[in-house]
């Protein structure tokens, strides 16, 4: 699978996005009975997840676990893929932190979970199948087949693990990914071009109850 740049132990990759066509805006679904709900409040607004432990258990438990360590908090929005108009998607979360990042877990590919990468879709990002830890992307727009397992192709066909969605503030998401990136600016030589002028920061992630 191919990533968009070489990068060092504790940063993770993407792949170049397939498709060019911008996602409609649209009202996510309501949330699913039964399956944890995680706000997170951030500088720019506030959004609602929901985590699907029934399908993805390993890869939303991870996520679960870092938002009830209380390892989100103070985290940001680092980074920002736009392929097109509202087409790409942000990502947020530990980015090698030592004193936050949790062991890796197994890795659980869309073709064994049933979940898509569609708009509003909450996937972890890794290099190796196994190796991801505690960072996350919200996708905005259809972003399939780049970013789900193709068992058809050589090589690593496995995608990425996505866990769940977001039920409430992708207005918010939104305003993340149209913020102003820095045409140089990087992350210890990586993502160039990605990275938010004034990134957006998590001020908490709690679980809340379903309406």
């Amino acid at each position: 699978m191919r990533k968009l740049v070489t990068i060092i132990v504790g940063m993770l990759a993407a792949p170049l996005l397939a498709q060019t066509t911008p996602a409609p805006t649209a009202t996510p679904a309501p949330p699913t009975p039964g399956l944890p709900l995680v706000a997170i409040q951030t500088t720019a607004g506030r959004i609602v997840v929901e985590a699907d432990t029934r399908r993805a258990p390993i890869t939303a438990g991870n996520f679960l676990r870092y938002v009830d360590m209380k390892k989100l908090d103070g985290v940001t929005f680092y980074r920002v893929v736009k392929a097109a108009d509202r087409f790409g998607f942000v990502q947020f979360g530990v980015n090698g932190d030592p004193a936050k990042v949790l062991p890796p877990i197994k890795h659980e590919p869309t073709t064994l979970t049933g979940i898509q990468h569609l708009d509003g879709v909450l996937s972890t990002p890794r290099l190796r199948p196994g190796s991801a830890r505690g960072d996350f992307t919200i996708m905005l727009g259809d972003q399939r087949p780049s970013m789900d397992a193709d068992p058809s192709k050589p090589g690593d066909n496995l995608g990425y693990a996505a866990f769940g969605r977001v039920v409430e503030g992708m207005d918010v998401v939104l305003k993340i990914f149209d913020a102003p990136d820095n045409p140089t600016g990087s992350i210890r030589g990586a993502f160039r071009g990605e990275v938010p002028v004034a990134p957006v920061r998590i001020v908490s992630a709690r679980r809340v109850k379903s309406p």
